[in-house]
């Protein structure tokens, strides 16, 4: 423990962001640096807890948070670094797009405001790039043994990577023309620049990591060849099954899932030009409607704003959250409460407890939403109940409706039906502790075998499966 009283000491320090009449304006990052002496005195704030619950409960990936903060207010900056990647492998693309339930779980949320957690790993990190202690760490002796990797998001990622410094030969096959799938496409530039990616691809291929972009298993290759050409296969492409809104005017133009709008504007960010005969979906002097209030709503709403839209609305089906944590979530859970993010900050209406009931248009064109408010009560099974609530029906102008309502499962067609996978009721890939598939030699990891999650959540089962795919191969004849 660094310093006994810096709990005391020192109160909680956010990461700034730019001002928002800067950011709106471009595609950069939103978060400003964090000086040295900042990060010092947040680290000096981590109590040492003899039971650290924001490892044990609060980081699916297990850091050792609790040693890094002592390391840093120590300025023990390389320990750090090397403690930090003992257990993630991606600790810049956490610290930008994760959630934080590391903090949610620090003892001094119980009172007070957590450690800055998140802040802390991205300054250890990206010290470590500037320093150079972050380098390839190519396997000493190699078994023999090939690996497919289908799909290059986080799972994918590291798992790639903790099969190649195995040992194995890895090849990572990617149906998108650049690596990183979700984190490359999904997420919006100003929440993560691409650079941060391509300077891991570029340390994955020197530890021997094979990139094969462009092709789709099932429908470029067949995933007989990958059967027969490779020892495992792992599928990592994530819940790209977008939750669809069955209303009437749901085929009208200017309806589009989140996932399409994002993925074009981080292609054009990106250079791209738009494939012939593709329309541009732009809401510059639009009303924009973004049905779903997750992450992905909110990466919309800055998306919008950016784009010069005339002016944002987010609705949400269910409640909403109470402004501070209640006794529905006690620590160290993850609280349900309201949660506002650098997207909502620069302008956007928010509604909760909106039922989209209909969308009109003119000239085969979305030009308006029809709604009602909901009240949601709990049956006598415990299970909740949505009305109407009559004579709150409404109707409003909308130019671009954007559906952010999540992922249902990774899609079947092509692969997953080919290789006749077993699936749960929910539409997931069936995998076991070892993260074997029905299929012999058939693995599964990430948001293919759990639906769609957090990014942290998709590293450690990476890391997992490749662990349980070379205890497999080890004990193969």
């Amino acid at each position: 423990m660094g310093k006994p009283t810096g709990f005391l000491d020192f109160r909680r320090e956010k990461p700034p962001y730019r001002p928002v009449s800067e950011r709106v304006k471009d595609y950069r990052e939103v978060n400003l640096p964090v000086p040295d002496e900042v990060t010092i005195r947040q680290a000096a704030r981590c109590m040492d807890c003899g039971i650290p619950f924001c490892h044990g409960s609060g980081c699916p990936v297990a850091n050792r948070i609790p040693e890094f903060n002592d390391l840093v207010y120590r300025g023990r900056w390389k320990e750090a670094c090397e403690n930090l990647h003992s257990s993630n492998n991606f600790p810049e693309f956490t610290g930008k797009v994760c959630p934080a339930p590391c903090e949610a779980a620090c003892t001094l949320s119980i009172n007070d405001e957590p450690v800055t957690i998140k802040a802390i790993e991205m300054k250890i990190v990206e010290r470590g790039w500037r320093e150079g202690w972050i380098r390839p760490r190519p396997a000493e002796k190699q078994t023999g043994r090939k690996v497919a990797v289908v799909g290059s998001g986080p799972a994918g990622l590291a798992a790639a990577q903790q099969l190649a410094r195995m040992g194995h030969q890895v090849v990572l096959y990617e149906k998108d023309d650049r690596v990183g799938g979700l984190l490359r496409y999904g997420i919006p530039d100003f929440k993560l620049d691409k650079a941060l990616i391509d300077r891991r691809v570029e340390q994955m291929k020197a530890e021997g990591v094979r990139f094969h972009t462009g092709v789709a298993i099932g429908r470029d290759l067949s995933p007989d060849y990958l059967l027969k050409e490779f020892d495992a296969v792992l599928l990592t492409m994530g819940a790209g099954e977008p939750r669809d809104l069955n209303v009437t005017g749901r085929g009208l133009e200017g309806v589009h899932y989140a996932m399409d709008y994002l993925t074009q504007q981080n292609r054009l960010n990106a250079g791209d030009k738009l494939p012939k005969g593709a329309g541009r979906i732009d809401a510059a002097g639009k009303a924009v409607v973004v049905i779903g209030g997750g992450d992905t709503g909110s990466d919309c709403v800055g998306t919008a704003n950016r784009q010069g839209a005339r002016e944002v609305h987010q609705f949400e089906i269910l409640p909403k959250p109470p402004e501070r944590p209640d006794e529905s979530t006690p620590w160290p859970t993850w609280p349900k409460m309201l949660r506002t993010s650098s997207s909502h900050e620069e302008g956007c209406e928010r509604r909760w407890c909106v039922l989209t009931k209909k969308l009109t248009g003119e000239a085969n064109r979305v030009t308006g939403l029809e709604g009602c408010e909901v009240r949601w009560k709990q049956a006598s099974g415990g299970r909740w109940r949505m009305e109407e609530v009559p004579g709150s029906e409404f109707r409003m102008p909308a130019d671009l409706v954007l559906l952010a309502m999540g992922f249902v499962h990774v899609m079947h067609s092509g692969l997953i039906e080919s290789l006749e996978l077993e699936m749960d009721p929910r539409g997931n890939v069936v995998v076991g502790a070892d993260f074997h598939t029905s299929r012999q030699g058939v693995f599964a990891a990430g948001d293919t075998s759990r639906g769609a999650s957090l990014v942290v959540h998709a590293i450690t089962a990476g890391r997992d499966a490749a662990a349980a795919i070379d205890d497999w191969l080890a004990n193969r004849e």
